[in-house]
């Protein structure tokens, strides 16, 4: 409350200009940027394929895109702020939430997860973790927190639901939501993604939720070849459609495309994500409830 959340600390020290932003745009529907990626493919395939013949495991399109988002949010730590009631918070913790699917047949249900990470981990770590919930959560009778969580809230008539839902987000307006909902709640999230690829889908500008703080969507879809200049010749090239929404309120364009543009070279050369992040840079302009309390009695 008044500032304080158990899921990141208010920022302080903030440009004037990005500190009124949130009041101009006070939903994340206002404040949408888009932006399309066409990332080449060969690295990834690449990659792929030295990794199976050398007997290192399987990996697959979205670990490689994971483990690069968790390296980028650990390398650029502005990334992992969100925007709650006009203030701007530096998230806890470094989280992706991504749909599962408890089978391929249209009438399978869907479930959503999230996992945290450090931020140190290698692409090995982030692959692992991934097919753990996948294979935990991709059976009908799968079972997880989430699902609990909604089948209590919509076991209540319509009207319950709506004041319900209500309740729940003035309490994370005003920072009183607990801690164990906000864990299990997948929108209280650094990003959010879709992998539109595994059902041979395009990709999809996909909004952010005015619920929760996830800041960042991103859409993987169905590679393509398309037409790709080298040197002075046009040759063909496959390419993974990515696209990004993004809440423009925590973060500088110059910063996101600084951010991207490394991104990027994670994904060119994805065996860099094979060593673990030593050293996480630190987003230090925070409010710390003990140092605040310990200003205030004038120590």
């Amino acid at each position: 409350m008044f500032g304080y959340r158990p899921d990141g600390r208010k920022l302080r020290d903030i440009d004037p200009i990005q500190r009124i932003i949130p009041h101009i745009m006070r939903h994340r529907h206002d404040s949408m940027i888009f932006l399309t990626v066409d990332l080449p493919c060969e690295p990834f395939d690449e990659f792929i394929k030295k990794e199976s013949a050398a007997g290192n495991g399987e990996y697959d399109y979205m670990h490689i895109i994971i483990a690069g988002l968790v390296r980028i949010i650990a390398n650029y730590p502005r990334l992992n702020r969100f925007v709650m009631n006009g203030r701007l918070f530096k998230r806890n913790a470094i989280s992706i939430s991504f749909v599962v699917r408890k089978g391929m047949s249209a009438e399978a249900p869907d479930t959503t997860v999230k996992l945290e990470f450090t931020g140190h981990e290698t692409l090995a770590e982030v692959r692992d973790k991934i097919n753990a919930v996948i294979e935990a959560n991709s059976h009908l009778d799968a079972d997880n927190g989430t699902d609990k969580i909604a089948r209590l809230i919509t076991f209540t008539p319509n009207v319950v639901i709506a004041m319900l839902l209500g309740f729940i987000k003035f309490l994370d307006r005003h920072g009183m939501l607990p801690k164990a909902i906000i864990n299990l709640s997948p929108f209280h999230t650094t990003a959010f993604i879709t992998n539109m690829k595994s059902i041979k889908s395009p990709s999809i500008y996909h909004h952010v939720y005015d619920f929760g703080t996830t800041g960042m969507f991103f859409s993987m879809g169905k590679e393509s070849m398309v037409p790709v200049v080298v040197g002075n010749q046009v040759v063909p090239g496959k390419r993974l459609p990515f696209k990004i929404v993004t809440d423009e309120r925590f973060c500088d364009g110059f910063y996101f495309s600084s951010a991207l543009r490394v991104l990027r070279k994670y994904y060119a050369h994805p065996g860099v994500l094979k060593e673990p992040l030593e050293e996480l840079a630190d987003d230090v302009t925070v409010i710390d409830r003990h140092s605040f309390k310990k200003s205030n009695r004038g120590e």
